[in-house]
């Protein structure tokens, strides 16, 4: 046993009648060691990890055994989980603008870590806050110690995370999906700092996530949950190598292949830009005289034609969003937009509201994108009660139509949004878009919030309705692996610029440009089959 910081055995967690959250769960993790937990959203991953330092709800009933260095965690004080939660294990969550304090500056967030578990206070813990923000490569971290979460970016507030689960120098760190939500290089940078920080301190790492291609990277042993119970575990090698339970074998092969139907040579243009310029102006001064500009998308130039789709890549901020939005015509641009043939730059809102069902939009987020005080009926009818139904046809059979077409059944139209799964309620969301029958949908980073499995039937699906209907995708992703499966042509954007356009086949083979090399670089690497 020396050398094990921590062991886990027969943890059951259930949250009243029903199925066990978590049933019988053991494992252990031992000194210098990275263990993955993998597994689809609702497999309890997230919970196991929580119920080990006594994280969990209060209404959680917790059996079994959680020892850390020998000591029994499960039934122990208050007062003795916390000498051990944030000094000897710490936490990095998923989504860092939800763990940290939009009322306070780093300085004082990162201060409280360090008073409460070693009461370090003034110029020592400014001291040991520059060297830590430093540490994770958070650049001048002076002038960043007023700066309040909102004012960074999203890897700049993953650093901030990893940097406060750092401060007291943690025995075992336990991350939980700490990249899912950021783009590929900004991943990469961050999982090679908790590889080098590793190194570096010895310290064991408990890692949660569906990326497969981050464990077969960084993990000694995996740990594959399904439905509340390890269905298997080894080393990484061999579950790679030889999965043998039916669920791993599933896991391993989620990953979205193939491509789109060609795109007939004589097909419509939907949607044609030629230099589209955003830029918002920055003004000051009690007259708010315009001082500069914010250029968020220069020059864009594209074309999308029915049946086709163009995937829009690059890192958060670099425009891609922005464009749609102004292709759709809700912020103003500078440019021709042409839709169906007819410029609608500078039309009014009267007047684009005939072209409305034409022009549809999916987001990234489908439950923060559904009302949670209406019915799945409510929902995905809202669009026919604005535009008006098809001759004949009754808003509730044009649901339910439309509601099987995506996969759904329309029996639970009646439903709320918090009784389905993540993958339902994309599936709800796509439902709504589709229902008007539309001539471009704008799908922004529909698949990223969704496991690898989920992932895949969405891609489908997309590819089905598209084969079905004609429909013009632009599709804005930092997954290319989706965007390789998804698209005909690629814009890859930079900082407001487009720095490269081409198919799918010259993007992925023959890239013109070092940045281009760069995203492909750290998407691939990061694959369970790359080398």
């Amino acid at each position: 046993m020396s050398g094990r910081v921590l062991d886990i055995r027969d943890l059951s967690v259930s949250f009243g009648p029903g199925p066990d959250a978590v049933s019988h769960v053991s494992f252990h993790i031992d000194e210098g060691e990275t263990v993955a937990i993998v597994g689809e959203s609702g497999s309890g991953k997230s919970v196991t990890a929580l119920s080990a330092l006594g994280l969990q709800p209060p209404t959680a009933r917790v059996t079994g055994s959680v020892t850390y260095r020998g000591k029994e965690m499960v039934g122990a004080s208050e007062s003795e989980l916390q000498k051990v939660r944030g000094n000897d294990i710490s936490f990095i969550f998923q989504e860092p603008m939800t763990s940290l304090n939009p009322l306070h500056t780093l300085e004082k967030q990162l201060a409280e870590a360090l008073l409460l578990h070693q009461g370090i206070t003034g110029s020592a813990a400014r001291a040991r806050i520059l060297e830590l923000l430093n540490r994770v490569g958070i650049r001048d971290p002076e002038s960043r110690l007023g700066a309040y979460p909102h004012q960074l970016s999203g890897g700049q507030r993953q650093r901030v995370m990893i940097a406060m689960a750092l401060a007291n120098d943690p025995d075992l760190l336990i991350a939980d999906e700490p990249t899912t939500a950021l783009d590929v290089t900004i991943q990469a940078q961050i999982l090679e700092l908790l590889a080098d920080l590793q190194r570096e301190k010895g310290m064991s790492l408990l890692f949660i996530t569906h990326d497969l291609g981050i464990v077969k990277r960084f993990a000694s042993r995996v740990c594959v949950m399904k439905d509340g119970e390890i269905v298997e575990e080894g080393p990484t090698e061999r579950i790679f190598s030889d999965p043998r339970h039916p669920y791993t074998r599933k896991l391993l092969a989620a990953e979205a292949t193939g491509g789109p139907d060609p795109v007939p040579a004589d097909a419509e243009e939907i949607v044609r830009t030629e230099d589209l310029r955003i830029w918002f102006p920055i003004q000051r001064g009690f007259l708010r005289r315009t001082v500069g500009y914010v250029k968020a998308v220069n020059a864009a130039t594209l074309s999308v034609r029915r049946g086709e789709t163009v995937g829009i890549v690059g890192e958060s901020g670099s425009g891609k969003t922005t464009l749609a939005l102004a292709i759709m015509r809700l912020i103003s641009s500078e440019g021709p937009v042409v839709f169906l043939g007819r410029d609608v730059q500078g039309w009014k809102s009267r007047s684009l509201r005939p072209l409305r069902r034409d022009m549809q939009i999916v987001f990234q987020d489908p439950f923060g994108s559904l009302s949670p005080r209406m019915t799945i009926e409510q929902i995905v009818a809202e669009g026919l009660t604005i535009h008006g139904t098809a001759p004949g046809k009754d808003t509730r059979q044009m649901v339910a139509e439309i509601l099987a077409e995506v996969g759904l059944d329309p029996a639970t139209m009646d439903r709320y949004p918090h009784e389905f799964s993540g993958g339902q309620r994309q599936r709800i969301a796509i439902a709504r878009a589709m229902v008007l029958r539309p001539k471009l949908v704008v799908l922004d980073e529909p698949t990223s919030a969704l496991d690898m499995t989920v992932q895949v039937q969405i891609v489908e699906l997309l590819r089905d309705l598209q084969r079905r209907h004609g429909l013009a995708y632009l599709f804005i992703s930092h997954d290319l692996k989706v965007v390789r499966a998804l698209s005909h042509k690629v814009m890859v954007m930079r900082q407001g610029d487009v720095v490269e356009t081409g198919t799918v086949d010259d993007i992925f083979h023959r890239p013109q440009t070092d940045y281009t090399r760069l995203l492909l670089s750290a998407a691939f690497d990061l694959e369970p089959g790359a080398a």
